[in-house]
C-alpha cells in the first residue's frame, strides 16, 4: 500500500543523510520506522485503554498472590 507524509524538512534531512551514509533506500528506514514504533504504539494505547477499564471497574485486577494461586506456582 503506498502512503505518503510530509516531514519536518529537518528530518528528510537527516533520513537522506542516512540513506546516503549507509546506501539504504529511505522508503527502507521508513518502513523500519514504522514496523517498530507501531509495537511501541500498540503497547502504549491498547495498555492506555486497558487501565482506564480498570478505573471504570469493567476490568478485573489480580494481587500477585492470586495470579500465583490461579497458576499453581504458591509455595
Amino acid at each position: 500500500m503506498a502512503t505518503s507524509i510530509r516531514l519536518d524538512p529537518a528530518i528528510e534531512q537527516r533520513l537522506d543523510k542516512l540513506a546516503a551514509q549507509t546506501g539504504r533506500t529511505k522508503a527502507y528506514y521508513l518502513r523500519e520506522l514504522v514496523a517498530k514504533g507501531l509495537d511501541d504504539l500498540e503497547d502504549y494505547y491498547l495498555a492506555a485503554a486497558t487501565m482506564e477499564r480498570v478505573r471504570k471497574g469493567e476490568e478485573r485486577i489480580y494481587s500477585l498472590e492470586e495470579a500465583e494461586r490461579d497458576l499453581g506456582l504458591a509455595d
